[in-house]
């Protein structure tokens, strides 16, 4: 499918891994593990994290982003044999409320801003951890809101969650595109009937059983240019 800037009017971005670089949480890490182990507790942390998402959507079992964070940060630290306090848990938990934008984030949703598209986040963390992400990243002047997988209970990359961000920006869901990192959430997306973007940083691979993406890019610079065309 090849991307229609001319029915878009309204943009949804993802979060973590979108907006903010998860991988900030290593700097917390190298305080109470051993470097050796950084990468590979960083990357099953992660992992596991986003697979308690998709568990809880096929069992029912519902509880807040933040909370499934701890556990799976929990069960990669006991992986490698790391016995760390609450307190210390905690502290490195909370880098989620600090992460760091990647470079092109602001002054791409400027962009696309100043072209007249709101832009909302979607995203499968709670609202408290979406306030204090668009607080340090100092999004606030480029986003008309943020819509939280908590408000029904159901993550991403079900469709209710694609299906209730269109009717809280009130936009038809054909009219919407979806910009993510995680190839995941773009699946999603445009299974629900948004137009997927693929915004893609480290030239990965798209999955290989998944339909192409509407639009693959590098930054949300090419967004901005692609809805000004």
């Amino acid at each position: 499918m090849t991307f229609d800037p001319t029915i878009v009017e309204t943009v949804t971005v993802d979060s973590y891994g979108t907006l903010v670089d998860p991988s900030t949480v290593e700097r917390a890490l190298e305080a109470s593990v051993d470097a050796e182990h950084v990468q590979s507790i960083s990357n099953q942390w992660r992992s596991r994290s986003l697979l308690y998402t998709m568990v809880s959507n096929a069992t029912d079992s519902y509880q807040p982003f933040y909370a499934m964070n701890r556990d799976a940060l929990c069960v990669a630290l006991a992986a490698h044999d790391v016995e760390l306090s609450s307190e210390a848990i905690e502290a490195i938990l909370a880098t989620y409320h600090d992460l760091d934008p990647f470079e092109d984030v602001t002054r791409g949703l400027e962009a696309i801003t100043d072209a007249g598209y709101d832009v909302f986040v979607v995203s499968n963390g709670n609202p408290e951890m979406l306030e204090s992400m668009v607080e340090t990243a100092g999004l606030e002047s480029v986003l008309a809101g943020t819509i939280s997988a908590d408000e029904i209970r159901t993550f991403k990359p079900d469709s209710e969650m694609y299906r209730h961000a269109a009717a809280r920006t009130g936009t038809p869901i054909e009219s919407i595109a979806h910009v993510a990192g995680p190839t995941f959430d773009v699946q999603g997306a445009m299974h629900a009937g948004m137009q997927g973007v693929w915004i893609d940083r480290t030239n990965s691979m798209w999955d290989p059983f998944a339909d192409e993406p509407d639009l693959t890019v590098e930054t949300f610079d090419e967004v901005a240019a692609e809805l000004s065309t």
